[in-house]
């Protein structure tokens, strides 16, 4: 039977094999050196106390001194180690995650986006922290006890039990605070993604006087997970403390039952310090374990959410090489179903455009239009039929090589923390001024931008914050129009636009119509198809009627049936 494949995130932990050898190596002689400070004490008591040597004091001290102080480098390698682990670890899954992550945003992952980057940072942390020194320190817990057995059976009897009973406590730690935790952090994850999206609607909630409904809404989320919370810490805390009290317990037990042994003249004093110093260091793992509990149960969580993100995020193929696009489209029967949807929104849709051809899309809402652009751009995939560019589909395309070659401006206009250059620029590292300016100008945007308070360097905030809804928009069509692409899709561009910038728009797109672009307009208003060629009007995802505009327009008349929001007069009269 074959082995079934192992995860990404398990060979990217197996990519540093190498240095977690090297951390049991170290890990192997700083537990050897555990044993300098007992066996020290042992010669002090047997031996220096009772012959009364200065000089053996002396070289007992400066040997087991020497030896802790190579123990303490040992321990710094080792953590040194570790953080290279984790920050190797970070650099291999990094990209890796983040792309699977943009990729889930795309079919329409509804939960909080970031969540599987915190994942990697949380299993990233946990690597660098104290929490592996239990896993690398406990087979070390068998030979302590069974230094301790040597010394005498009944010490290692009560070091043995100690130790069980310590298991069993870190068993019931996990068993008792399993379900707890889980429900606290599906609760927290809830809560987090409803304040965030609270967050982004701001305005809307002051506005409207909707913050105490949100408020409590939002308290009532974060107040199930916190419940779900403190039972799992009153648990832990519990079985921490019995923990401490036991620990200590059994220090005295040890020391009670070594007192008995030495009165009894079977074990000498020196023996009995040194079995008390020797069982906390077996121990000591599960101490460690114990109160690394709740983080290594956090890093294991996200180790198998990063293994199911992965899992079902494949890496695709990087598709061959293709020669940039002249700019034919071709819509092939194609049937397309948003993600997470199970009803079709468009259904059976054809048509063809040649460069230098502009259309634009009318029709109802709900129609299918913003699906169509996102079809167009290659962002969704469609669920029957192709869509293909000179030929090919678009999703054959590299799309680090075509996105260049394509403008998209969305519905939702989203801009980017940095400067307006920058987003014109599609945050390239080293923006071409030319190319910026140029593209500004096209999109009629240059004597706006020239304007602010430091012109293409002003910083404009996340999401444009300092800019209005209609110099974002036309600052995204600069975007679109950067790097002389050969196919721009416009998603109701003119939403926010006022007269002058509608005239602007349609300026832009009679340039990249004499550039041999094609453009493909969704629309409500007329202004933005005042300079299109062809109409495609759809209604409930299907093409109601497609050819030169006039004849489309006349074809709507004649069946009564006007657009909604579009005033055929005043696309009929409006100058081309």
């Amino acid at each position: 039977m074959a082995k079934p494949a192992k995860s990404e995130v398990s060979e990217a932990i197996a990519a540093s094999r190498g240095a977690l050898l090297m951390t049991g190596v170290f890990s192997f002689f700083i537990n050897l050196l555990m044993l300098v400070a007992p066996l020290y004490m042992l010669q002090i008591y047997d031996r220096v106390l009772t012959s009364r040597s200065e000089s053996t004091l002396i070289v007992l001290t400066v040997l087991a001194g020497g030896m802790l102080l190579v123990m303490g480098l040992l321990d710094l390698i080792r953590s040194r180690v570790l953080v290279r682990i984790g920050a190797r670890l970070d650099l291999l899954l990094n990209p890796r995650v983040f792309s699977a992550v943009f990729m889930q945003s795309l079919r329409g992952y509804r939960g909080e986006r970031s969540k599987p980057l915190r994942d990697l940072d949380g299993l990233r942390q946990f690597v660098t922290g104290p929490g592996p020194f239990a896993f690398f320190d406990a087979p070390w817990m068998p030979v302590y006890l069974g230094v301790i057995f040597l010394f005498h059976p009944l010490l290692g009897f009560v070091a043995l039990a100690g130790a069980a009973v310590l298991f069993v406590m870190a068993l019931l730690n996990e068993i008792l605070t399993r379900k707890p935790l889980q429900h606290a952090n599906a609760e927290a994850m809830a809560a987090y993604g409803f304040a965030e999206a609270s967050l982004r609607n701001a305005e809307v909630l002051e506005a409207m006087g909707m913050m105490e409904n949100i408020r409590k809404r939002w308290l009532a989320k974060h107040r199930e997970g916190t419940g779900y919370q403190s039972i799992a810490s009153d648990r832990a805390g519990a079985l921490t403390a019995a923990s401490k009290s036991m620990r200590m317990f059994l220090q005295v037990a040890i020391l009670g039952v070594g007192a008995f042994l030495a009165l009894q003249q079977i074990i000498t004093p020196g023996v009995m310090i040194a079995a008390s110093i020797i069982m906390g260091r077996a121990l000591a793992p599960v101490e460690q374990a114990i109160g690394q509990w709740r983080s290594f149960l956090a890093a294991r969580s996200s180790y198998r959410r990063l293994q199911v993100l992965l899992r079902e995020t494949p890496e695709g193929e990087t598709p061959h090489g293709l020669p940039r696009p002249e700019g034919r489209i071709a819509v092939e029967n194609v049937v397309a179903v948003p993600p997470g949807a199970s009803k079709p929104v468009l259904k059976g849709l054809s048509f063809r455009l040649e460069a230098g051809e502009a259309l634009g899309v009318i029709g109802p809402s709900a129609s299918g239009k913003s699906t169509l652009a996102r079809l167009l751009v290659g962002v969704w995939s469609p669920y029957n039929g192709a869509v293909r560019l000179d030929g090919a589909e678009i999703q054959a395309w590299d799309r680090a090589e075509l996105g260049p070659c394509i403008g998209y401006l969305p519905q939702d206009i989203e801009l980017f923390a940095g400067t307006v250059a920058d987003n014109i620029a599609r945050l390239t590292d080293e923006p071409d001024p030319e190319k910026v300016v140029l593209a500004a100008q096209q999109a009629g945007v240059h004597e706006m931008i020239l304007q602010l308070d430091q012109g293409y360097d002003t910083e404009i905030g996340d999401n444009g914050s300092i800019l209005s809804g209609g110099q974002r928009q036309r600052i995204a069509l600069a975007r679109a129009l950067y790097g002389d692409p050969v196919l721009v899709v416009l998603d109701e561009p003119n939403a926010n636009l006022d007269a002058a910038g509608d005239q602007a728009l349609s300026e832009a797109i009679l340039g990249l119509k004499r550039r041999k672009a094609i453009v493909i307009v969704m629309a409500h208003r007329p202004s933005a198809i005042a300079a299109v060629d062809k109409l495609l009007f759809l209604r409930d995802g299907k093409a109601q009627a497609f050819g030169p505009k006039e004849e489309v327009l006349a074809k709507i008349a004649e069946a009564s049936v006007p657009p909604p929001a579009t005033n055929i007069t005043a696309i009929n009269t409006r100058r081309e």
